[in-house]
């Protein structure tokens, strides 16, 4: 079993930067990735980016693309999401999962989550 832990989240500013970080417990695999999604009040639960857990190939929604970075330590099992030039239609819980690479950009392709961290960006 994997555990998620995400941390980090906060308010700020628009234009602004947050980095987030998710570190991973347990048993974890070469052919799975680590991705964020996000959920705003009322909305979906939209990808965000992705990483491969072993190499470097990384996925981004569209939203995010030039922005958002999504990077991992694997010696402390963490993933990273840095975020910046944050906009007001970031703002949400920001959830770290673990998941099938063919699956990478949807939530039902993901096995395990954590908590979440709430960002806001404020005007």
């Amino acid at each position: 079993q994997v555990q998620l832990v995400e941390s980090g989240g906060g308010l700020v500013q628009a234009g602004g930067s947050l980095r987030l970080s998710c570190a991973a417990s347990g048993r974890t695999f070469s052919s799975y990735v680590m991705g964020w999604f996000r959920q705003a009040p009322g909305k979906e639960r939209d990808f965000v980016a992705a990483i491969r857990w072993s190499g470097s190939t990384t996925y981004y929604a569209d939203s995010v693309k030039g922005r958002f970075t999504i990077s991992r330590d694997n010696a402390k099992n963490t993933v990273y999401l840095q975020m910046n030039s944050l906009k007001p239609e970031d703002t949400a819980v920001y959830y770290c999962a673990v998941g099938l690479v063919g699956l990478h950009t949807t939530p039902a392709g993901y096995a395990y989550w954590g908590q979440g961290t709430q960002v806001t960006v404020s005007s």
